[in-house]
């Protein structure tokens, strides 16, 4: 790639991140607008396997200082492969898509994480392993019910590599014990905001994103945020078609120990190597 394209590249990034000019889009109207038909707020079960997850968290021994779990938020790539519990995987749901209540009939969703105008696009798989009580494979999550939907058993082996693999080939994920692949279903914000709703699209990952990081904290669980991953493979790994819903975000998530924290400074090994 030349120079030119690059910059050509970076100036097309740049500028998407800036607001639109409303100057420059005098009379237009949003399908809401239109009173065009509302999407659903979730996406229907994509099987007839899915199952309850527990609510009861005063169970779980939640750290819930929010300075000393902002302190501890950190990113973790070194994991002891020792089994989570459903009920600390039904945690990190809830803390990331779970539902409070609905407005009005069906109008929106009001959950643990903001999403401008309560569009909340995103729909939440994963891949699992070391859950007690739930078979290896590929799952997805109901939010509207709390549920959790088995799409594909698989062995443990290839599950493991598949991790890594689908996460452009990054396999210290092959020892975690869930990879959460967040989909975009752009339709939900382009029903209201049209053309201006891509932008703060990115901007609704993070808190979503963010808030596994705090829940991981808070669970004593490690976490990691992926910006490389295979598309394609993951679109269709969960059977996505890659435009009206495709994969946009990744996290890691496993079990952790006060050990390992030398075996996590060596990601960082190159710093100290080339002096930076």
């Amino acid at each position: 790639m030349d120079k030119t394209e690059i910059e050509r590249r970076i100036r097309t990034g740049r500028n998407f991140l800036k607001p639109e000019d409303e100057r420059d889009t005098e009379g237009y109207e949003t399908d809401q607008e239109k009173k065009l038909p509302q999407p659903p707020l979730t996406k229907a079960p994509m099987t007839n396997r899915s199952i309850p997850l527990p609510l009861d968290f005063e169970k779980l021994p939640l750290k819930d200082n929010l300075r000393e779990l902002l302190l501890k938020r950190k990113s973790s790539r070194v994991y002891t492969q020792e089994p989570m519990s459903l009920l600390e995987l039904s945690f990190l749901l809830w803390a990331t898509q779970g539902i409070k209540e609905i407005r009005g009939k069906s109008y929106a969703t009001i959950r643990t994480a903001p999403a401008g105008g309560a569009r909340h696009p995103f729909e939440t798989y994963l891949l699992l392993k070391d859950i007690e009580g739930l078979e290896p494979g590929a799952y997805h999550y109901l939010p509207m019910t709390h549920r959790l939907e088995l799409l594909r058993s698989m062995e443990r082996e290839e599950l493991a590599s598949l991790m890594g693999t689908s996460l452009s080939d990054q396999h210290w994920a092959d020892k975690s014990n869930a990879v959460f692949y967040w989909s975009l279903v752009p339709y939900r914000n382009e029903w209201r905001y049209g053309i201006y709703a891509h932008r703060l699209i990115m901007a609704d990952m993070g808190h979503v994103g963010e808030n596994l990081y705090l829940a991981c904290a808070a669970l004593g669980l490690g976490t990691c945020g992926i910006g490389a991953y295979d598309g394609a493979l993951c679109d269709k790994l969960f059977s996505l078609d890659g435009e009206e819903e495709f994969i946009v975000y990744c996290e890691t998530v496993g079990t952790i120990r006060p050990e390992d924290s030398k075996e996590e400074k060596d990601f960082y090994r190159f710093v100290e190597e080339q002096g930076l």
